[in-house]
């Protein structure tokens, strides 16, 4: 039951616009560009009111995967889940750029069984056969929310950006792990495989604990879902967007949400 009511909720908070809401979900490398034959790489994953900074509660990493520069998967190690984050390290043997992704989808539905007000939450396989017999008034929206970082072991390769086709994914232009103070970066978005366009994308840098200025920025994707960010400070920064649409009846909407972590180097 705690599980799923922390499952629920992290959906739910994904879901909604991040700039409405007080706690933002992040997935954080601790270094994203290594050298040598093989490297280590820690990651802390957590939903705090400042990003970055685990004050609220631990991610849980149900959906997590990491995928390799030849498309393999490997496998988390050390993995502990605290009060405020969940921490796992990543041992990187091939060279090139690995993803880490936390990726959940499903849908959540409302409706009403004997007048009485109820909420059920499954694979979109399970829906809507997995409603009860006499089920009305049904509400259902399919979720997809991706939280996301990359890591790269010497020289940076791109094959870990092919999309999926499901929810809000990230296709860089820029390279995430070459991003440099003061220069441009181009990255597009698409939304179930084509252009998330006319989206808001929010970019906060980390480290506001010790400053007064949030150091927050707005920009919107074009109409191919392309945008563009000019790194003010060498920092870890956050990039969050959403979409939303309505659904009618039984035939559920749809709500997907994007956060990814990277970093600026001086």
């Amino acid at each position: 039951m705690k599980k799923t009511i922390a499952l629920l909720t992290l959906a739910a908070a994904l879901a909604a616009p991040m700039a409405a809401q007080a706690h933002r979900a992040w997935l954080a490398p601790t270094a994203t560009t290594l050298s040598g034959n093989d490297a280590w790489v820690g990651f802390d994953a957590g939903m705090s009111n400042q990003v970055f900074n685990p004050d609220h509660a631990a991610m849980r990493m149900t959906g997590l995967t990491i995928t390799a520069p030849d498309g393999s998967t490997i496998q988390p190690e050390h993995m502990m889940q605290g009060q405020y984050r969940t921490t796992f390290d990543a041992h990187l043997t091939q060279n090139g750029t690995y993803k880490i992704a936390n990726v959940m989808t499903g849908v959540m539905a409302s409706y009403k069984l004997n007048g009485e007000q109820k909420r059920w939450r499954g694979t979109a396989a399970e829906y809507p056969s997995g409603l009860p017999q006499g089920a009305t008034d049904v509400q259902a929206t399919r979720t997809a929310n991706r939280i996301e970082t990359f890591v790269t072991l010497n020289n940076p390769t791109d094959t870990v950006f092919k999309p999926t086709g499901e929810g809000l994914e990230l296709v860089p232009t820029t390279h995430p792990n070459d991003l440099v103070a003061g220069e441009a970066a181009t990255f597009k978005l698409l939304n179930n495989g084509q252009p998330a366009a006319n989206l808001d994308v929010t970019v906060a840098r980390g480290g506001i604990r010790y400053r007064d200025n949030p150091e927050e920025m707005t920009v919107k994707t074009d109409a191919q879902g392309a945008f563009t960010v000019t790194w003010p400070e060498p920092g870890m920064y956050w990039l969050n967007a959403a979409v939303r649409t309505e659904g009618q009846g039984e035939t559920p909407g749809s709500s997907a949400s994007y956060v990814a972590a990277v970093e600026v180097l001086p």
